[in-house]
């Protein structure tokens, strides 16, 4: 047997060992969260006096007639919300058994090694005049979480510490400016969004020390910490839907800092942000920088939502990374858990961090983790990522056609939570956007290890953006 035969069925080997385990930790997972659910539900009604409804039922809590997806006001952008806002992956996630036995029954149909016929004609279905609406989502917009009344502004489980839960306005982001410091008047203004579970740390520790006297001295730097993040608010009556996401940067930078025209960066999560703020402000973008973007064009045939949770999180244990994403994203509880040991608890982590490498490390990685929430996380997560699915292709379409600035595209070859394709994915949709890869370098390492190339890259897009 030669090498390449080896090598190959070593690779089988590992395929079908992931699956395995996989089937087994998963299995266990769903069993863990059903569990959680039920102690949650005691400890809440123990500590709060009420009980805190849950996106562990499927089924609906209401339904809308009419053919308008708009329900209630909005209690943090005071706009009227729209039901597209909001994704069903918050509460219709199948487990992982059950999503194994479909798999394995589509496959034997597909086989044609069993039979299977539709119980209802598809010409008798007739469309919808109602949505339905979990009963979860309900509450929440009806106020019943986070009201003055009911509850505490701060969860039991969330970190009370001036930073995760900082006074003040509640749609009031934190921003990290920097302004030439010679005093003068900046020429232009650039705005720079992070991604999931991270804070403005992520540019301000990174790139921003990185740019030469020039670009200080020409730009400024406007790096904001998103609405349950770092440390902007965390409101737990907010569903952190893309809308109120921009509404809020909309706010607290654009209106705040009187910015009328901008380049955009932005990282993963972010730049789906950034995508839907420069559609919204077309003639103002200078630039778009966007790096690792999160963008699954949905098959025909597929339910989008579904369809991005499936590849942001397959459920599979290796590599970690996924096995990460994957239980963030399919276990409400379970991530809800993680957020109490970790996030609630996270000077304590810091502490023994900064002891264990006797601060030769620094932590800013660390407190864009720590500095969250699990209801902010968990809302962001289903309602931008997986529930952008239906408006990611139209936002790319807008930035194609009627969008004149630069477009670059930045992807790490080794990048294990968001594929290579994605980046092409976007550069099919817009054929002027210019892909970079970047070798021996994933998801993180992008930015953090290699910032002073990625300064010196975004001096020459800005530069570039003005001699057009």
């Amino acid at each position: 047997m030669g090498s390449g035969a080896v090598r190959t069925a070593l690779v089988v080997a590992g395929r079908v060992a992931n699956d395995v385990l996989s089937f087994v930790v998963f299995t266990l997972l769903d069993v863990v969260d059903v569990l959680l659910c039920f102690f949650y539900k005691l400890a809440d009604y123990a500590l709060e006096a009420q009980w805190k409804p849950c996106y562990c039922s499927s089924s609906p809590g209401g339904i809308i007639s009419g053919s308008s997806k708009i329900f209630v006001l909005s209690m943090i952008s005071s706009t009227k919300l729209h039901l597209e806002d909001i994704s069903d992956t918050l509460y219709s996630r199948p487990s992982f058994l059950s999503e194994a036995s479909k798999t394995v029954l589509d496959e034997l149909r597909r086989r044609k090694l069993i039979r299977w016929r539709r119980s209802t004609p598809p010409s008798s279905v007739t469309a919808a005049t109602t949505v339905t609406v979990n009963s979860t989502i309900i509450q929440m917009l009806q106020g019943k979480i986070g009201s003055k009344k009911s509850h505490p502004v701060r969860s039991w489980s969330d970190c009370p510490c001036d930073c995760c839960s900082p006074s003040g306005s509640r749609d009031a982001l934190f921003v990290h400016a920097e302004c030439p410091k010679d005093g003068s008047m900046a020429e232009e203004d650039v705005l720079f969004i992070h991604g999931f579970i991270s804070s403005s740390a992520f540019w301000t520790e990174t790139v921003f020390p990185n740019f030469g006297d020039e670009a200080r001295a020409r730009y400024r730097l406007l790096a904001v910490d998103l609405l349950g993040f770092g440390k902007s608010p965390k409101p737990v009556d907010s569903l952190y839907t893309l809308r109120e996401h921009v509404e809020t940067i909309e706010k607290s930078v654009l209106e705040c800092y009187n910015v009328k025209s901008f380049h955009l960066v932005a990282h993963s999560l972010g730049s789906l942000l950034a995508l839907a703020l420069a559609v919204k402000h077309p003639g103002a973008v200078k630039s778009l920088t966007i790096l690792a973007p999160p963008y699954f064009p949905v098959p025909k045939g597929e339910q989008g939502t579904q369809y991005v949770l499936r590849r942001v999180a397959p459920r599979r244990v290796w590599p970690p990374i996924t096995f990460g994403s994957s239980v963030i994203c399919w276990y409400e509880h379970i991530s809800r858990t993680v957020c109490l040991i970790l996030c609630k608890h996270h000077r304590l982590w810091e502490r023994v961090f900064k002891l264990a490498t006797r601060n030769r490390v620094r932590t800013y990685l660390m407190d864009g983790f720590f500095c969250h929430a699990h209801h902010a996380s968990w809302h962001t997560l289903h309602n931008i990522i997986c529930g952008s699915a239906g408006k990611i292709e139209g936002y790319l379409d807008e930035v194609r056609d009627r969008l004149s600035c630069d477009v670059a595209v930045f992807h790490g070859r080794d990048d294990e939570l968001l594929p290579l394709e994605c980046s092409y994915a976007v550069k099919s949709k817009i054929p002027r956007a210019r892909v970079t890869v970047v070798d021996d370098k994933d998801h993180i390492t992008i930015v953090v290890g290699r910032q002073k190339a990625f300064a010196g890259e975004l001096e020459e897009i800005w530069r570039n953006a003005k001699s057009n």
